[in-house]
C-alpha cells in the first residue's frame, strides 16, 4: 500500500495542533486539542497520542497509508535520537519523547524543534524548495529561529542552532548583574512587551488597563487593538521591541551575509503591518551597507500552518525511500 499522507504535530504547552497532509501538499484535516504542561512529559505524550488517533479516525485514512508522524517541539530536540534537552514552556528536560510515542504507533516518530519545522514549511510552500540562505525569526511568547545556508536547515553541531531568543542583547548600553534581562527574548518578546506595559500602567493611562486589572492574558490581537487606538504607551513598547529585533537581525545579517529574513509568530502575525515597517528601519540603520543592499525582509503568510507543512520536508529527510 502506498503512503501518501504525512501526520505532522505541532506541540505548544495550551494546545496540539495536528494536520493530515498528503502528497500535493493538502492540508486534508486537522484537529486541535487542549494540553496542560504541568502535568508532567507523559501526560503530554498521551494527549499527543490522543491527537493523532483523533485525526486519523475523522479523515478515515489506514495508518498503512501515513510515512510519518512529524513532532515539532518548542524547545531543544536532537531529531536522531528523538531527545528533548530542554522545552521550557512544556516543561520537559531530558526525555526521550520519540521513544514514548513510538509505543503507540508504528508508523516513524520524526522529531523536530517547532521554528526549525516552520522554516521547513516556509521552504517548502512559500519558495518551493528554492531557498538558498535564510534566516526564519518566530516572534510571539519567546523568541526562536531556524537557519537555513545553501538551500538546508542548519541545526548545529550539538543541535542548538538557530536559538537566537537566548542571545544576549544590552539595547540601553548599560550592563546589569541579572544575565536574564539582556536576552533578545527577555527583551523584545510578545512577554516582555506585555511585562513592560503592565509596569508603566501602574502609573499611566492604556487602552489595556481594564484588561490587566482583570488579570487576564494580553495577546497579540489586543496589541494590534492598543495600536490602532494609536495607545502611547503601547505604541512606544512595541516600538522598543521592534527597534531590538530590527538591530539584532541586522546583526546576523553582517554575520551571516544572508539574503532572505522572515518573520512570523503569533506577535507579528496579528501587528504585520506596524512591526514590519518598523523593524526593517532599524535593520537598515544596523547592518553592513553591503550585506543589507540584497536582503529580502518579509512576513510569513502561513500562519499556524507553516510548522504543519514542515512535517512533509521531515519525512522526505529521514525516510526518503518510503
Amino acid at each position: 500500500m502506498k503512503k501518501e499522507f504525512v501526520i505532522t504535530i505541532d506541540l505548544g504547552g495550551t494546545k496540539i495542533l495536528s494536520a493530515l497532509i498528503n502528497k500535493k501538499k493538502e492540508i486534508v484535516d486537522r484537529v486541535k486539542i487542549p494540553t496542560d504542561s504541568n502535568k508532567g512529559p507523559e501526560f503530554i505524550v498521551e494527549c499527543i497520542a490522543k491527537s493523532i488517533t483523533e485525526l486519523i479516525n475523522k479523515s478515515g485514512v489506514s495508518e498503512k497509508k501515513i510515512r510519518a508522524l512529524s513532532l515539532g517541539v518548542p524547545g531543544t530536540v536532537n531529531p536522531e535520537s528523538g531527545i528533548i534537552s530542554v522545552a521550557p514552556n512544556l516543561n520537559i528536560r531530558d526525555f526521550n519523547i520519540k521513544k514514548a510515542l513510538q509505543k503507540s504507533f508504528k508508523i516513524p516518530v520524526l522529531l523536530e524543534n517547532d521554528v526549525n519545522m516552520a522554516g521547513l514549511g516556509i521552504k517548502i510552500f512559500e519558495y518551493n524548495n528554492k531557498v538558498n540562505n535564510m534566516l526564519v525569526a518566530f516572534v510571539g511568547t519567546g523568541i526562536g529561529g531556524a537557519l537555513f545556508f545553501n538551500g538546508n536547515l542548519y541545526r548545529g553541531s550539538s543541535f542548538y542552532a538557530g536559538e537566537i531568543g537566548h542571545m544576549k542583547v544590552n539595547p540601553t548600553g548599560s550592563f546589569s548583574s541579572d544575565n536574564k534581562s539582556l536576552t533578545f527574548e527577555n527583551i523584545a518578546s510578545r512577554t516582555a512587551i506585555v511585562n513592560s506595559i503592565i509596569k508603566r500602567s501602574e502609573k499611566e493611562e492604556t487602552y489595556l488597563k481594564k484588561i490587566i486589572e482583570k488579570e487576564e492574558k494580553i495577546r497579540s490581537k489586543s496589541l494590534l487593538k492598543a495600536l490602532q487606538k494609536k495607545d502611547k504607551v503601547v505604541v512606544e513598547e512595541m516600538k522598543k521591541a521592534c527597534n531590538t529585533i530590527g538591530t539584532v537581525l541586522g546583526s546576523l545579517t553582517t554575520l551571516l551575509n544572508i539574503d532572505t529574513i522572515i518573520l512570523g509568530g503569533g506577535l507579528v502575525e496579528a501587528n504585520e503591518d506596524f512591526m514590519v515597517g518598523n523593524i526593517k528601519k532599524s535593520f537598515n540603520g544596523s547592518v553592513l551597507e553591503s550585506a543589507g543592499k540584497i536582503i529580502n525582509i518579509k512576513a510569513t503568510k502561513l500562519g499556524d500552518d507553516a510548522p504543519l507543512y514542515g512535517g512533509l520536508a521531515l519525512a522526505d529527510e529521514f525516510l526518503p525511500n518510503k
